[in-house]
């Protein structure tokens, strides 16, 4: 997209460059990544950044509209309700599909969550490119005006309020094994609270209790949130001490609720031109004749489970919960990044953050995926480079 600097890059990329950026992660905490990283940034015009920020704020001004609440209410009647839930979500994470239409490149809206994403990783990542090509500093990964001391106290700010470390704490389903957990490390390296599984949690009346490395029981006042209920409700071996549905005196740092709010619940309320045509299959009047051309979607999945690629009538009839489906038109990913044999597709996560008193979600950094099959994701992927999670680069402003 930058050509410029793509130019730049490829010309100092090598193998053993990239081999040393995984190591220099790697050697942080003695441990390696379990999903791939991408060998190299998305260089994204100023063009590209315009249009993408002005498709996060058609979705921003959408959850900002009154009676959003009434309208998303049906999406925890058909999930779950997590009492003390707040104004606003404190996350918003906006995916766009860099896409082909009418032979003109757009970003296409493939799916938003009001759920923490990688915001401790992604920071670090883009310092590691640039340690490796510094000529990367020419550029920022933030957006906003934002640069790496002021995006951390942002963060920092969202994530705790204003209590002590200690009474604030990462919650996670067994840490130790989730693929995201590289940002569990980072965010208690840089952010400064201890990461807990739900297991770990103790109630006592309407208070819950975690025990420090030193075994003193040491009051949670603050949750940042990284659990999915997917994920919990299929954990029937986890004994827990507490119940999410409790009225607990805690606060959150990314309010359960808002992870089904916030969610492809959303995107058939969504029109213009970077939204995808989707259909709620319970408010589907017929099955679409060129069925090749869609795909059906769980509203609440996460990281891509229960998606179906190649739809057939059955599979729609085979939905016994059609309120909880989507079916979504196909886009054209554009192969748009260059690398040493061929072009690569690409998908940009912008990363917001709300913190409690701001008028609005901000923009602060993104995510970016890079892919060579026909679907974003690791199993389209597999034994190809290239490919992954990385980083987009704007110019400064």
């Amino acid at each position: 997209m930058n050509t410029k600097y793509r130019k730049l890059f490829n010309e100092q990329f090598s193998v053993e460059k990239y081999n040393q950026l995984i190591d220099s992660i790697t050697n942080e905490f003695d441990y390696k990544p379990t999903f791939r990283i991408g060998e190299t940034p998305f260089f994204i015009s100023n063009e590209l950044k315009s249009q993408l920020l002005e498709g996060c704020n058609e979705v921003i001004v959408f959850i900002q509209k009154e009676g959003f609440k009434e309208l998303t209410n049906i999406a925890l009647e058909l999930n779950r309700k997590v009492p003390n839930e707040d104004n606003h979500t404190s996350f918003l994470a906006i995916d766009f599909g860099i896409c082909e239409e009418n032979n003109q490149l757009i970003p296409k809206l493939i799916e938003v969550q009001g759920f923490p994403s990688l915001f401790n990783f992604q920071n670090n990542l883009a310092q590691k490119f640039t340690n490796h090509y510094p000529f990367l500093s020419e550029l920022t990964p933030y957006l906003n005006g934002l640069n790496h001391d002021s995006y951390l106290k942002l963060i920092e700010e969202v994530i705790c309020d204003e209590y002590p470390k200690e009474n604030v704490i990462l919650l996670e389903i067994e840490p130790e094994k989730q693929n995201t957990k590289i940002d569990f490390y980072y965010c208690k390296r840089d952010i400064g609270i201890p990461i807990v599984c739900v297991t770990e949690l103790i109630q006592k009346g309407k208070k819950l209790f975690y025990t420090n490395a030193d075994g003193v029981e040491i009051e949670v006042k603050r949750i940042y949130n990284r659990v999915i209920f997917d994920e919990l409700d299929l954990r029937t071996d986890l004994q827990l001490n507490f119940d999410f549905s409790d009225d607990l005196d805690v606060e959150w740092a990314g309010h359960p609720n808002w992870f089904f709010r916030i969610s492809k619940f959303i995107l058939p309320y969504l029109k213009g031109k970077y939204f995808i045509e989707t259909t709620l299959l319970s408010e589907l009047k017929e099955i679409p004749s060129d069925l090749e051309n869609y795909v059906l979607k769980p509203l609440f999945s996460f990281s891509g489970s229960g998606v179906v690629f190649h739809v057939k009538p059955e599979d729609i009839e085979a939905v016994k919960e059609k309120d909880l489906y989507i079916l979504q038109k196909k886009v054209n990913y554009l192969p748009i990044i260059q690398s040493p044999d061929g072009k690569v597709k690409a998908e940009v996560r912008i990363l917001c953050v709300w913190p409690k008193d701001a008028a609005a979600p901000i923009p602060v950094t993104n995510l970016v995926r890079l892919s060579r099959g026909e679907m974003i994701g690791v199993k389209f992927n597999k034994d190809k480079d290239w490919v992954g999670g990385t980083v987009g680069m704007f110019e400064k402003q």
